[in-house]
């Protein structure tokens, strides 16, 4: 099992940025597929972005380039870094942790709240 602990919310303009922080209990190298989902009042819970253990993402097309997902195994550690912020952006951001193995595992944080509003 995996604890995943979210930072890095907050209140922002529209236009200004953010950066989210994920860190994990346990090491995420290897196994572990990471992604951000949000979701805002009265809507469904929907991914932002995925990245795999190699490296690989993949992004909502709302979010593209616009917001960037990086991981730090050695910290255990995802990031999600976001610029040019806008008032739909505006929700509570879940990190989710997925085990690739035949056991498998699927993990969430508690959520952060992003509120984008001038």
């Amino acid at each position: 099992q995996v604890q995943l602990v979210e930072s890095g919310g907050g209140l922002v303009q529209p236009g200004g940025s953010l950066r989210l922080s994920c860190a994990a209990s346990r090491s995420i190298a290897g196994i572990y597929a990471m992604g951000w989902y949000r979701q805002a009042p009265g809507k469904q819970r929907e991914l932002v972005a995925d990245i795999t253990p190699g490296g690989s993402t993949i992004y909502a097309d709302s979010v593209k380039g616009r917001f960037t997902i990086s991981r730090d195994n050695a910290k255990n550690t995802v990031y999600l870094q976001m610029n040019s912020l806008k008032p739909e952006d505006t929700a509570v951001y879940v990190c989710n942790a997925r085990r690739l193995t035949i056991s498998g595992g699927n993990y969430w944080g508690q959520g952060t709240q992003v509120t984008v509003s001038s």
